[in-house]
C-alpha cells in the first residue's frame, strides 16, 4: 500500500484541497506525507539567469517557500500524521519527479491547477506533466 505521499503545493486553493485529501488518506492508511513547495528560478526555464535588474536570493526563495507551506497548512489538522516539509528551487515538474525518486514516493496527491494554471484548461500544465511522467500513481484533486 502507500507508505509515502507527496503533496506539491503552490499555496493555491487547489493545493489546499489536495493536502486535505492527502491527510485524510494518510491518517486512514498510516502513511507519511511530504509537503513540497518548488520556488521558480529563471534558470529552470531558460538555463541561465535573466535579471532585468531584479535580484532574488536563494534565502528569499526559501522564505517565500516557507510562507507557501504555512499558507497551505493553515487550519489543517496534522496531529495524526507524520508530516515533513520541504522547499526546493527549480522547475516544478522536474523537482517533483526528482522527489518521487529520491524519497521513494508511493503516491502523489496534487491539485488540478496551481503552478502555471491556465484559465479554462481542464488540467494545469504542471499537474498534466506530472501525471504523464510520474513513476507512481498520481491523484488529481479538483
Amino acid at each position: 500500500m502507500f507508505k509515502k505521499i507527496l503533496v506539491p503545493t503552490d499555496a493555491s486553493e487547489h493545493s489546499r484541497r489536495a493536502l486535505k485529501k492527502a491527510l485524510e488518506l494518510a491518517q486512514t492508511i498510516h502513511a507519511d506525507v511530504l509537503l513540497l513547495h518548488v520556488s521558480y528560478t529563471p534558470q529552470a526555464y531558460w538555463g541561465y539567469t535573466v535579471s532585468y535588474g531584479i535580484t532574488v536570493t536563494q534565502e528569499q526563495l526559501e522564505q517565500n517557500g516557507e510562507l507557501a507551506l504555512e499558507a497551505t497548512l493553515m487550519g489543517m489538522d496534522t496531529s495524526q500524521v507524520v508530516l515533513n516539509r520541504r522547499v526546493e528551487s527549480g522547475h516544478p515538474v522536474t523537482v517533483i519527479l526528482e522527489q518521487i525518486k529520491k524519497e521513494n514516493i508511493d503516491l502523489v496527491v496534487m491539485g488540478s491547477h496551481g503552478y502555471g494554471a491556465i484559465t479554462g484548461s481542464v488540467l494545469g500544465s504542471v499537474s498534466q506533466r506530472v501525471l504523464q511522467r510520474a513513476t507512481c500513481p498520481v491523484l488529481i484533486i479538483k
